[in-house]
C-alpha cells in the first residue's frame, strides 16, 4: 500500500471523517520508560489535535531502531495483530522518524496508513496556516521531508508536471520525481525569501520600537496571555500549535510603548526542516529585545519544557537576550498539588519555594501567574514596562526622552 503525497497542494489535516491510531515507541538505551511514556502522552495529544483518537499505545526497548521495520519483527507481528483484531484502526504513529524503506515495509505488512511524528506535525501545520507566508513555510517543509523518502513513498508525482519532453534520456521515473521535488523546493525557497524581504521590511518600519516576544512550548498559553496583554483576539484554544502565523500588536504600559509578539510554539523533537522552513516567523524572535518563556507551570514535565526552548533559544543566538520566565496557569498547578487542608500561610510558603527553585535552576528571573483567572497579571504589566524601559534606556535613550 503506497502513501500517496500531493505537490503544490495544501491538505486541511487528517481526514474529516473520525481517525484511530494505534502509536509506537520504542526505549533506547539510556531512556526510561517514564520519558518515553511523556514523548507518547505528547504523540497523543498531537494525534488528537490532528484528529485521530488513540486506541492504545505500544513500546518495545531496543537499542536501535530496526533499519526495516523501526520495531523488532515480533512487534510489528503484535501491532499487525491489533489492527487486524480491530477493524477500526486507521494508522499507526510512529514517535520518531522513519524512512521511506521503514514506511514502506510497515504499509506493506500492516495494511494501514503509516505516520510519523514529522508527518504528523506537518500535517497539524498544514491544518493551522491562514496567511500565504505559512502556507509556504508548511509546504516547503513537506517537501523537503519528502525528498529523501522517494524510495520507499513512491508515486507518480511526473503526471503533476506533464511527461512529454521532460523526461531526459534515461532518466528513471524515480530521478524524474525527485527532480520536480528539487525544483518545487527551489521554487518555494525563491517564494520565501520574496515574503521575508517584505516582513523585513515590515519590521524595519518598527525600528525606533522595543520589542517585546512571548516563546514557549505550544500550549503553555501564550496567546490567551497575548489576548490579555493587549485586549485583542487573537485565537487561542487547547490544542497542539493553535497559532501559527506570527501576530504583533503594538502595546502602551503606562504611557510606555512596545510591539508584542506572539509566536509558534516549540516542541521536543521539532523536525529540524520545520525550524528551518520557518526561519522568516523565528526572525520575530531573533529581533526581539526581550523574551518573556511562557511555561505551563501546572505541567508535571514542565521543566523538561523549559530546556527544549531553551535549548532551540540558544540554537538561533537569542538565549542571552534578556528573558523573564512567566509561570502561568497557577490556578492549575494549585487545583492539581495542593492538599484540601493546607492554609493560606502554607500555599504562599510552597509557592515562593516553587518560583526561587525555578529561578535557581534556570537562571532567570520568574513570575507566577494565571492568565485564566487574570491573577497576578497588573505585577507582570510592572515588570514588563521596568524591563521595556530599561531596554529604551540603553538602546533608544532619544526615543525615552518624549515620554
Amino acid at each position: 500500500m503506497a502513501q500517496e503525497w500531493t505537490l503544490g497542494q495544501q491538505e486541511s489535516g487528517l481526514k474529516k471523517q473520525q481517525e484511530y491510531a494505534v502509536i509506537v515507541g520504542i526505549i533506547q538505551r539510556g531512556q526510561s520508560e517514564e520519558e518515553v511514556n511523556e514523548y507518547l502522552d505528547e504523540l497523543e495529544f498531537l494525534a488528537l489535535t490532528a484528529g485521530a483518537t488513540t486506541l492504545t499505545r505500544i513500546t518495545q526497548k531496543l537499542d536501535s531502531p530496526n533499519n526495516k521495520t523501526f520495531v523488532g519483527s515480533g512487534k510489528v507481528e503484535e501491532i499487525a495483530d491489533y489492527v487486524k483484531n480491530h477493524e477500526e484502526v486507521t494508522m499507526v504513529i510512529f514517535d520518531d522518524d522513519l524512512s521511506g524503506k521503514q514506511t514502506g515495509v510497515l504499509e506493506e505488512r500492516l495494511k494501514v496508513k503509516i505516520i510519523d511524528r514529522s508527518s504528523l506535525i506537518l500535517d497539524i501545520f498544514a491544518s493551522r496556516a491562514q496567511t500565504a507566508q505559512a502556507k509556504t513555510q508548511v509546504e516547503l517543509a513537506q517537501t523537503q521531508y519528502m525528498l529523501p523518502r522517494l524510495r520507499g513513498l513512491w508515486t507518480h508525482l511526473e503526471r503533476q508536471r506533464g511527461g512529454i519532453g521532460m523526461r531526459g534520456p534515461g532518466e528513471t521515473e524515480i530521478e524524474t520525481d525527485r527532480r520536480i521535488i528539487r525544483d518545487k523546493i527551489s521554487k518555494l525557497k525563491k517564494d520565501l525569501e520574496r515574503i521575508d524581504r517584505q516582513a523585513e521590511t515590515r519590521r524595519k518600519g518598527r525600528d525606533t520600537m522595543v520589542r517585546v516576544a512571548l516563546v514557549g512550548y505550544t500550549n503553555v498559553g501564550k496567546s490567551t496571555l497575548m489576548n490579555l496583554l493587549t485586549k485583542s483576539d487573537v485565537f487561542a484554544e487547547d490544542k497542539l500549535f493553535a497559532t501559527l502565523d506570527t501576530t504583533v500588536r503594538k502595546v502602551a504600559f503606562e504611557r510606555v510603548p512596545f510591539l508584542l509578539t506572539d509566536t509558534v510554539g516549540f516542541i521536543r523533537k521539532l523536525p529540524h526542516h520545520l525550524v528551518e522552513s520557518f526561519k522568516s516567523t523565528l526572525d520575530e524572535v531573533r529581533e526581539s529585545d526581550i523574551l518573556l518563556h511562557v511555561v505551563d507551570v501546572a505541567h508535571p514535565a514542565h521543566d523538561d519544557q523549559i530546556r527544549t526552548v531553551q535549548k532551540l533559544l540558544d540554537e538561533m543566538g537569542v538565549k542571552e537576550k534578556p528573558t523573564l520566565l512567566v509561570f502561568n496557569k497557577i490556578d492549575l498547578f494549585r487545583e492539581r498539588n495542593f492538599d484540601l487542608y493546607l492554609d493560606d500561610e502554607g500555599k504562599d510558603e510552597v509557592e515562593n519555594d516553587l518560583r526561587k527553585g525555578l529561578e535557581a535552576t534556570f537562571g532567570n528571573e520568574a513570575m507566577l501567574i494565571s492568565a485564566h483567572t487574570k491573577e497576578n497579571v497588573d505585577a507582570l504589566r510592572k515588570r514588563i514596562v521596568e524591563m521595556v524601559k530599561g531596554e529604551y534606556q540603553a538602546t533608544y535613550p532619544y526615543v525615552a526622552q518624549h515620554w
